[in-house]
């Protein structure tokens, strides 16, 4: 699909649950149930027909989507879709070591991995749980069943971590892992604070032996919102992604439907749109998701004030 600014859209992230079994201090706990969220069969009839509509690549996240006793089916029923092209999924890693098996088979064939620290006291002041072990195993099982590619996604943040940028950088030595630093955006009063916020330049100023990748070539669904860099010796990329300083909406290919059916245009706005009263009706259900589609906004709005009052779990991560 094309929006009104000539984006083509063809990357759906799938929230499957708003609950979640770590609960980060640039997040947002939930009070959301099992109740609030669709069921596989929902899910299977929402995804045929973004498929229809171009949709080839979709993410399923959450809040924590292995808290879900259900994933590998909704997994399985997702990848089946005529259409699906590629099916990834965005974890905490505390189930990973259990689930990386069952998920490669029904389908997945790579995951993110959200780590900010490599410190058990610092993991836990920022996650609230005492698990960053068994985190450490479900990336090497990962590894081992063959999930790729494998990429950690982290969060630093001024004066509780910005110190592990050198910790978590070198987990790409020996490894074919891609550490990626994400800017804190504001979701919470963490977020809203500038003065936290550590900057992709800041970590690139610190690490002269980063250096860009020169095969920037990409496949469809290869395209990244991330600026990739190397080093010598190292078996993983290590990678940038500015929504703050740089923000890259020129690129965006994405949309998010929410646990509860709604869909979201753009991570940071406000704009949502309740498929659920179309669902039972395939073609009405089509053209809300066409109409949507031309609403998405030109950039999110985080320069603004936008302040993520619904949390990052709350509206697919």
């Amino acid at each position: 699909m094309i929006d009104s600014f000539g984006r083509k859209i063809d990357y759906l992230r799938l929230s499957v649950t708003k609950r979640c079994n770590l609960n980060c201090v640039y997040c947002k706990e939930s009070e959301s149930s099992k109740a609030d969220e669709l069921t596989p069969d929902q899910i299977e009839r929402l995804v045929k027909v973004f498929a229809s509509l171009g949709f080839k690549k979709v993410r399923l996240t959450g809040g924590e989507p292995l808290i879900r006793e259900d994933i590998a089916e909704i997994a399985r029923r997702v990848k089946a879709i005529d259409g699906v092209e590629k099916l990834v999924l965005t974890t905490n890693a505390v189930r990973l070591k259990e689930m990386a098996k069952p998920l490669k088979e029904a389908g997945v064939s790579a995951v993110n991995i959200s780590l900010d620290t490599t410190d058990e006291a610092e993991y836990k002041a920022i996650t609230g749980a005492d698990c960053l072990k068994k985190v450490f195993e479900g990336i090497d099982e990962a590894e081992k069943v063959g999930l790729s590619p494998l990429r950690i996604n982290s969060v630093l943040i001024k004066g509780k971590n910005e110190k592990r940028a050198g910790d978590l950088i070198e987990l790409a030595r020996n490894k074919k892992i891609d550490v990626r630093f994400i800017e804190l955006m504001p979701f919470t009063d963490e977020g809203k604070d500038e003065a936290k916020i550590v900057s992709g330049e800041e970590i690139l100023s610190s690490f002269p032996f980063l250096k860009p990748c020169e095969n920037k070539k990409a496949t469809a669904f290869e395209k990244s919102v991330a600026r990739y860099y190397e080093a010598e010796g190292f078996k993983g990329k290590i990678g940038f992604i500015t929504p703050v300083s740089h923000n890259f909406c020129s690129e965006c290919n994405r949309i998010r439907l929410l646990s509860d059916g709604k869909l979201r245009l753009c991570l940071g706005n406000e704009l949502q749109i309740d498929l659920m009263p179309f669902i039972d009706n395939e073609k009405a259900l089509k053209e809300e998701i066409e109409k949507a589609v031309l609403k998405k906004p030109m950039s999110h709005s985080f320069a603004c004030g936008y302040g993520g009052f619904h949390g990052m779990n709350n509206i697919g991560g």
